[in-house]
């Protein structure tokens, strides 16, 4: 247990020096001398009774998962993308090393597959750079799918058939993490687009997500919409590519997000509107996010980088037309 205290007091359950002795002892010490942080005190008579009754791995699993999720829920909350890009490489390595640590913590390792996945898409300067971040996302969010269901284990190697034999199988309340699963390795063909290889696993991908979307189409403000927007378009219409269903899969995902999610915008106006060469379409859709509000906390650094990436693209416009 003396392992389970230092651990609390790097995370500021305990002041440092808080003695030695039984676990109990200690809690007990820090109470009578109001030397626990106030901030925590009405959690103590909690943290007392886990300590008891619960193992030590679960607390600081539970602590780890919860750091992940504040750090995500920090970069998702800032409107200013430039110090995000400069600062979320250091802990894209703290939570690797996390994971190292723990690596049979599912929550965590979906986590994990979150924050590679975000900053592949978003911050990645090149192309290396970025299949390396889409590359690693997807590993972590396969492994826990794995540590789940040990029958989605190397579920990318499965045919076709035996994919949809398991994705039938996934209950509502699994949706959630069947989609950090298909998000990530759509991420991963996106960011591997010049292999074929990888572009064959696209409908594979394309069933996860669309069962997702079976299950619970809400799941992270309807963004299992926004995906299958964007891969319809992937193959042309020669290969089977469905430029209208990508548009009637964008316009939901605007839907389900009341509006504020920017960057459905950008993207139906870049994958959808340009691929039809709709200027009209195009130039509206991106004056919309450009004179948009910074929209709710969890979506600021999504639709900055929208306006970003909107006023870049109407810039374009008349070279591209």
């Amino acid at each position: 247990m003396p392992g389970c205290l230092d651990f609390l007091m790097r995370f500021r359950w305990l002041p440092k020096g808080s003695g030695y002795g039984s676990s109990k002892d200690i809690l007990e010490k820090a109470l009578k001398t109001r030397s626990i942080h106030k901030h925590r005190l009405f959690l103590l008579p909690l943290l007392l009774a886990t300590l008891l009754t619960s193992s030590c791995g679960q607390i600081i699993a539970n602590a780890k998962k919860e750091f992940a999720d504040d750090l995500s829920a920090s970069i998702l909350e800032s409107n200013d993308p430039e110090t995000i890009k400069k600062g979320v490489p250091a802990y894209l390595i703290l939570v690797s090393s996390m994971v190292r640590g723990d690596p049979d913590n599912p929550e965590l390792l979906e986590s994990a597959a979150e924050l590679y996945g975000a900053y592949a898409s978003g911050f990645a300067d090149s192309d290396d750079s970025r299949m390396a971040l889409a590359n690693r996302s997807f590993e972590y969010a396969s492994r826990s799918m794995c540590i789940r269901r040990a029958d989605f284990c190397d579920i990318d190697k499965r045919s076709y058939f035996e994919l949809e034999q398991l994705l039938a199988s996934v209950d509502k309340d699994e949706a959630p993490q069947l989609f950090v699963f298909a998000s990530s390795w759509a991420g991963r063909i996106q960011a591997n687009s010049a292999d074929w290889n990888a572009i064959a696993e696209l409908p594979k991908a394309k069933a996860a997500i669309a069962r997702v979307l079976e299950l619970d189409e809400t799941v992270k403000h309807g963004n299992a919409h926004l995906y299958m927007g964007v891969m319809e378009p992937l193959l042309p219409p020669s290969m089977g590519g469905k430029p209208e269903v990508a548009k009637a899969h964008f316009e939901r995902s605007i839907e389900l997000s009341g509006g504020e999610n920017q960057m459905a915008r950008v993207l139906y106006a870049e994958k959808y509107a340009r691929l039809l060469f709709d200027r009209e379409l195009h130039d509206d859709l991106l004056r919309q996010v450009i004179d948009a509000p910074a929209g709710p906390e969890d979506q600021r650094l999504v639709n900055s980088l929208a306006k970003q990436k909107a006023a870049i693209l109407l810039e374009q416009g008349d070279d591209y037309f």
